[in-house]
């Protein structure tokens, strides 16, 4: 056996092994950094164009679809209602009157859902979404487990008020036998909300100088026959605009309906 020829084998063969380690490690490292690098690029593009945004929630979220039915309103409860002129229509929509008109003592929601829990069936179910200036309403969004559920016709609480800045009456829909439906028996971890703000930025949403002044979780809904909802993350833009994501998927709707917001 030619013992030169060997070990002159067994070297290239070392070398060429450890080439490739040198390799492998500078392609991990290149990864590691382009990751930090990818964290990093989304917060100087937005510092760039002068975009900030609230403290947002920074831990994991799991939750999941959830679906309802529409209510259906009975004489005998309706007729309790004091200082009222209650009327059903189609058996799950309330309108109601209010025999004198009611003046809005507090321009601040918690004086308005204190009056709605008071004065308005299931009146505990709603909370305070805004006010549309086009035709003067009061909005009331139904929540479930303290999160709102946006703009659905089946869970909506509307007072109308006049020139007077009086409530007049109002419209009521609700949904009553709230389910989770849950994937695999399990909630589903959500998309975080620096990500929906990411898809805002990337579709043009937030322009230069823009500020996310507030941020919630709330439902959206996604097959209006069937009464399921999804999750939703729901921002504002400078105060007045509306953002909507869909918190599992990412996509993004948006509302333009004008209204003011009562703190």
């Amino acid at each position: 056996m030619d013992w030169s020829k060997t070990k002159t084998i067994f070297i290239i063969v070392f070398l060429i092994l450890d080439l490739f380690l040198a390799f492998q490690f500078v392609e991990k490292r290149d990864q590691n950094q382009l990751g930090i690098i990818a964290e990093t690029t989304l917060e100087d593009q937005l510092e760039a164009n002068e975009i900030s945004y609230v403290d947002l929630p920074k831990e994991t979220i799991k939750e999941t679809y959830i679906t309802g039915k529409s209510k259906e309103f009975i004489a005998n409860e309706v007729e309790a209602l004091q200082g009222q002129i209650p009327e059903i229509i189609n058996n799950t929509k309330l309108e109601s009157v209010f025999e004198t008109p009611v003046p809005i003592e507090e321009e601040t929601a918690e004086w308005l859902n204190t009056f709605v829990k008071n004065h308005v069936l299931e009146g505990g179910s709603y909370m305070f979404w805004g006010y549309e200036e086009q035709h003067k309403l009061l909005l009331f969004f139904q929540h479930y487990n303290g999160k709102p559920v946006y703009y659905n016709q089946n869970a909506l609480l509307a007072i109308h008020v006049n020139e007077e800045n009086e409530m007049i009456g109002y419209e009521q829909t609700l949904l009553v036998d709230i389910e989770e439906m849950m994937v695999g028996g399990n909630k589903q971890e959500i998309l975080p909300p620096i990500k929906a703000i990411e898809n805002m930025y990337k579709r043009n949403d937030l322009k230069p100088g823009s500020k996310v002044t507030k941020v919630e979780l709330g439902y959206f809904t996604l097959v209006p026959d069937a009464q399921v909802f999804v999750p939703t993350w729901h921002f504002i833009v400078n105060n007045k605009e509306n953002f909507f994501i869909n918190a599992f998927e990412g996509q993004i709707i948006r509302d333009n309906t004008q209204w003011s917001e009562v703190e």
